[in-house]
Order: structure tokens, then C-alpha cells, then sequence
């Protein structure tokens, strides 16, 4: 049995279809599909420098690696790694392949601080250690049955308040951009990010394939962008939050948790029938909102860091 390490071939359909199933067997709380992976292989700013990488044996696709440079943060020679081997595929050496790779590619970047999520299971753990990476933070991935749980009711909205769609702002996402931007400084992590660049914004996330215009609620107040729920679905009734948050001065008021309300309730009403989501396990504002829609833990991982010589 021989294990080789090599780039995805995102213009091979079966390709991308057996990393996208290696990786919803190894991690199957986010949602993967073909078209997302290829969209972030293709359209990732190139100052990330990003590889999609698989491990394969014998012709099977076993393991998976997403890499790069935090392009978008505020400070150089931040990289990432994230390495996923399937569970009924591990000991064959296929994470040490991905990990040597990946670690050769971003130091020849210039990466000096490289940061990856590691599931919180003692032999994931004890492999990241023994690699020369150290625990950091954690974060939960959390689940709500949308088919059989009760959602909040829908509330009457405040006065100046209105809830609009993502797709509403088809002719014009900029506003949209403004309010992610700045409440994605915000967000807790080990990896400031900063949204700058509109274009790359566009390109990386306002087009991302798993991105559900329709369903992705933005609250107004008196026509300002105030705060917001983007929702991520793969045609298969899996949704996933894949960001919420508010303006600094429209913090407070309740508007985050109008915002995923709704947009849970035309989840749900489109035929969704189980929502996703993650938050950093400090996060505690977020945790209390997701506990009051209902979503449950269901695993965590913890965020690893090795410093490069």
C-alpha cells in the first residue's frame, strides 16, 4: 500500500466528488459539496497562495488538506492547515504526507505562525502534538433539527426595524460588504481578519456557490444595514450559518437574533430540515442565541498553533 500526496484536480469531476466525500466523512458538521470545493480552490484571492491537497492510496482519495496564507489579516506570515483523514483511513500515513506538504508550501510563502483546527479527540490531539503544534482555543459545531424542533415564534419588529434578503442587494452588495466587513473584525480568533477589498469580497464570498441569497436575512434600521444572518445551503436540506453578526451601534438590541430568526423560518419553509453551525467556545452571547433556538453540541475542535524557525 503506497500513500502519495498531490494538488486536486478541480477539473475532474470525480476528483472533487471523492475529496468532497472524504471530507464530509471526517468532518460531516460543515457542509461540503463539489461546487464549493472548486470555488475556493479557483477563486481564492492568489495571496493566499491556497492548494486543496489529497492523500491518496492506491488510487482511493483517504485524506484531505486546505492550506494557505491569511491573505486577508492584518499581519504577514499567518498560514493555515487543515487536515482531514478519513476515520476508517487513518494510521496510514497519510496525515504526516499532508502536514509535511502543506508546512513546506506555506514556509516557502513565508509563513512563520501556522494555525490549524484539530478535532478534540485524543488521537487527533496527540497527532497535532506530536507534529510541534500546541492547544489553543476551542469551538463548538453545533446542530438544530429543522424538521421535528420548535423554532422561536416570529416576533413583531421594532420600530425603524425591517428584514430584507441578501438577494435584495443583488444590484448592489456593497452595503452588505460594509456590514460583514465590520463585524467580522470583531469576531473572536486567532487570526484578525480584515475585509478590504471589495472585489475579493465579491469574488470569494458574495459568489460562493453555498451562499443562499434567499435566504440570508439582513435587518435594517431606518435603511441602514444593521445586523445579519448569511446562510449557506447544499440542495440537500442541510443549511449552515455561516456568519452572524451587528454593527457596533446597533449592539444590544436584539437585531442578530431577528435576523437568524427569520432567516431559520424561511429555511425551514424552503424544505430545510437540519441547520448548522459553529461558535468559538468563548463566545458565550452566541452560545446563549443558539441555545435559544435549540441547537445542541455535537463536537468540538480546538484551534493548534506552531511557531516556524
Amino acid at each position: 500500500m503506497t500513500v502519495i500526496v498531490r494538488d486536486l484536480r478541480p477539473q475532474d469531476p470525480a476528483d472533487v466528488e471523492n475529496f468532497t466525500r472524504a471530507r464530509h466523512l471526517a468532518l460531516p458538521h460543515v457542509l461540503w459539496t463539489p461546487a464549493g470545493v472548486i470555488h475556493r480552490t479557483l477563486h481564492t484571492d492568489p495571496a493566499a497562495h491556497y492548494r486543496s491537497l489529497v492523500a491518496e492510496e492506491d488510487g482511493e482519495v483517504i485524506g484531505t488538506a486546505q492550506l494557505g496564507l491569511a491573505h486577508d489579516s492584518p499581519e504577514a506570515g499567518q498560514g493555515y492547515l487543515n487536515i482531514y483523514v478519513r476515520p476508517d483511513r487513518v494510521r496510514r500515513g497519510a496525515g504526516d504526507l499532508l502536514v509535511r506538504t502543506a508546512e513546506e508550501h506555506l514556509a516557502a510563502h513565508g509563513a512563520t505562525r501556522l494555525f490549524s483546527w484539530v478535532l478534540d479527540e485524543p488521537h487527533n490531539r496527540a497527532f497535532a502534538e506530536r507534529h510541534g503544534y500546541r492547544a489553543g482555543r476551542s469551538a463548538h459545531f453545533l446542530r438544530l433539527d429543522l424538521r421535528n424542533g420548535t423554532l422561536p415564534p416570529r416576533r413583531p419588529l421594532p420600530p425603524g426595524v425591517e428584514l430584507r434578503t441578501a438577494a435584495d442587494f443583488a444590484h448592489d452588495p456593497r452595503p452588505f460588504f460594509e456590514l460583514d466587513a465590520e463585524t467580522t473584525l470583531d469576531e473572536p480568533s486567532d487570526v484578525d481578519t480584515e475585509f478590504t477589498d471589495y472585489e475579493v469580497w465579491v469574488e470569494e464570498n458574495w459568489k460562493h456557490p453555498l451562499l443562499d441569497h434567499a435566504l440570508t436575512t439582513i435587518a435594517l434600521v431606518d435603511g441602514r444595514p444593521a445586523a445579519f444572518s448569511a446562510a449557506h445551503t447544499d440542495g440537500t436540506g442541510r443549511y449552515a450559518t455561516a456568519m452572524t453578526g451587528t454593527a457596533r451601534a446597533f449592539r444590544g438590541r436584539g437585531l442578530a437574533k431577528l435576523a437568524k430568526n427569520d432567516s431559520l423560518h424561511r429555511a425551514r419553509a424552503a424544505g430545510c430540515t437540519e441547520a448548522l453551525t459553529g461558535n468559538d467556545a468563548g463566545n458565550e452571547p452566541m452560545l446563549a442565541i443558539n441555545k435559544w433556538f435549540g441547537y445542541e453540541i455535537r463536537a468540538t475542535e480546538v484551534r493548534h498553533v506552531r511557531e516556524l524557525s
